[in-house]
């Protein structure tokens, strides 16, 4: 089992939450559900890292886009939108050199077998992170139920959930034959 008693929750991670400003507008009413979704993510992810490291930039940056298509451009066939508008932020603050990395991390995060090309680290760390907090923590990938508690708690849904489900349902009944178009193999 992963953790133990030097688990420790962030309460913040400055690059995410610089990024998510920008787009705060975007976000609307689901500012803080998909904030807090984030974190929760960053959380589990650094639990599941060697001794806990924190999250480097390129997963910070990755994790504040992952999902961000959803909103900017109004699709639940998000992935590529979410890798263009990380695209169009690291051409302008001078971070190309991360592109290879985050856009893995983003078009990854749905994979629904284990990752293992470049990147692989990180990528499936993610990926896993992700899954613990889409799952409501059903899977933990080794996260101690206390400690996935304490960080749900710490960054409450806020509706982010909910939101999840409404979209599912407006994507099925426009696509029945593409419901989660996000999710890979």
């Amino acid at each position: 089992m992963l953790g133990g008693e030097g688990m420790h929750i962030r309460s913040t991670f400055a690059i995410a939450e610089t990024v998510l400003d920008k787009f705060r507008s975007d976000l609307g009413d689901d500012f803080e559900a998909y904030r807090n979704h984030i974190f929760r993510v960053l959380n589990f992810y650094s639990a599941m890292a060697p001794a806990g490291s924190d999250p480097s930039e390129a997963v910070q940056l990755a994790a504040a886009f992952h999902d961000l298509g959803i909103w900017t451009d109004d699709t639940f066939d998000y992935l590529q939108p979410s890798v263009k508008r990380a695209r169009a932020h690291l051409e302008s603050s001078g971070q190309l050199s991360l592109l290879p990395e985050v856009s893995l991390l983003i078009v990854s995060h749905h994979k629904v077998r284990p990752y293992l090309g470049e990147f692989a680290s990180t990528v499936e760390r993610f990926r896993r992170a992700d899954f613990v907090d889409v799952s409501l923590g059903l899977l933990r990938f080794g996260l101690p139920v206390s400690f996935v508690r304490k960080v749900r708690a710490a960054f409450p849904n806020a509706g982010f959930h909910g939101r999840l489900a409404s979209l599912t349902f407006r994507q099925l009944a426009h696509h029945p034959l593409r419901p989660l178009p996000m999710f890979r193999w």
